[in-house]
């Protein structure tokens, strides 16, 4: 689903934009509607496990807790600029300069996007054979680009050709066409990850 279509087509009848709460109850009627595959053809769960959820929140970090105990949002690293994020690793139209969220907002957000990037890697992986451990390195890998529909990698898992698609997650570590360090370790520990779901899927 294109939530962004269906939040602009939302703000054009109210005439205005989005208070915070409004945002998150939208979200969360979103999350209600479109639900979670729950198997696969193989009997893996549709869903991060903690290890993948680990995974996700040590790269993403919760940064720019103040001494208050509230979190600000923040300017890309690559760009310096938008995609402003916060919390988890939350971006979207309502985030920006100056945006404040509660701690407990922040982990409610990684929740429901968590579960939303996992429905999105089942869809795009389909039956495909896949272990618990490929499908959480491939939710915190579009977790972080949001490129699963897309990526090559996909297709070489789709194909089951599990060394090539255990290659293509380096490429993925540019921020703003610059080589991010962060990003290439990230990449690494999701490789590793999805490495080790190959014999489970053997044959």
């Amino acid at each position: 689903m294109n939530r962004k279509s269906v939040f602009d087509a939302v703000r054009r009848l109210l005439g205005r934009g989005f208070r915070q709460s409004e945002v998150d109850a939208l979200d969360r009627a979103l999350d209600e509607a479109t639900g979670v595959a729950t198997e696969s053809r193989d009997g893996v769960q549709h869903k991060a496990s903690q290890r993948g959820i680990d995974l996700i929140k040590r790269f993403e970090g919760c940064a720019r807790v103040r001494r208050d105990g509230l979190v600000e949002a923040y300017p890309d690293p690559g760009t310096g600029g938008a995609p402003w994020t916060i919390g988890w690793g939350a971006t979207g139209a309502t985030i920006g300069p100056g945006t404040v969220w509660t701690q407990a907002h922040c982990d409610a957000r990684l929740e429901r996007d968590i579960a939303r990037h996992a429905e999105d890697v089942a869809q795009a992986l389909g039956n495909a054979p896949t272990t618990q451990a490929q499908f959480d390195a491939l939710v915190s890998f579009h977790y972080n680009t949001g490129a699963i529909a897309r990526a090559t990698l996909t297709k070489r898992h789709l194909a089951r050709d599990y060394e090539a698609a255990t290659a293509e997650f380096a490429r993925w570590n540019r921020a703003g066409g610059q080589i991010m360090q962060g990003l290439v370790r990230r990449r690494e520990e999701e490789a590793r990850l999805y490495r080790s779901g190959y014999r489970m899927n053997a044959g």
